[in-house]
């Protein structure tokens, strides 16, 4: 496991969770990174009027974050169906009259 550790030149990226009171910090290290990206980031960090680090924050929680949070699972699922311009299904004649549904008291 050693040798495998420290042959991982090309690390991308490196997370730890420290406790902090009232909840949980997370510190991320990102290595390796392409000055130009780097550059990219500094530069979208300026227009944001953020440091680069609040910038990497908003990214990752859009990045993370779920369309419609709270939306329930059908109503995304239409919402995305509908996107493409819904789903027509066959549906197939009823062959018997609905019966009543005995239920207990």
């Amino acid at each position: 496991m050693a040798d495998r550790a420290s042959g991982m030149t090309h690390l991308l990226m490196a997370a730890s969770i420290a406790s902090k009171k009232g909840g949980q910090v997370a510190s991320l290290s990102i290595r390796d990174l392409d000055d130009e990206v780097r550059e990219r980031l500094r530069v979208r960090a300026a227009q944001h009027g953020r440091s680069m680090e609040a910038e990497i924050r908003a990214i990752l929680l859009e990045a993370v974050s779920l369309p419609n949070d709270g939306a329930s699972f059908l109503s995304v699922l239409h919402d995305r169906v509908g996107a493409l311009g819904g789903v027509e299904l066959a549906l197939p004649a009823r062959t018997a009259s609905a019966r009543n549904l005995d239920l207990p008291a």
